[in-house]
């Protein structure tokens, strides 16, 4: 991680109290997060979050925007590894309509 206030992918990570590790991106300086459903792909989450396990451990993204797999496939979960493609993963990146 760099932490160049200048450059818009920069990041500072902050250690919480917990042990955590909470990254702040310097693209939504305000500390709002985003999270894009990406058309047959990966939910893409942006800013300033943090992943955890079931148990509460803090899980690195090594950067503020990451892809996180939504096809089931991914050697690297929760992180995307683009297995959705060889996957043959359908799935609008509009949210589905009730029936």
């Amino acid at each position: 991680m760099h932490e160049n206030p200048d450059d818009p992918s920069a990041v500072t990570p902050h250690e919480n109290p917990d042990g955590s590790v909470t990254v702040t991106s310097h693209e939504n300086p305000d500390g709002s997060v985003t999270v894009t459903p990406c058309e047959d792909g990966p939910l893409l989450l942006r800013g300033a979050f943090t992943i955890l396990t079931q148990e509460g451990r803090s899980i690195d993204p090594g950067r503020t925007t990451v892809a996180l797999c939504r096809c089931g496939r991914s050697a690297t979960k929760p992180f995307c590894d683009g297995s959705h493609k060889a996957a043959g993963f359908r799935a609008s990146s509009e949210p589905d309509s009730p029936n």
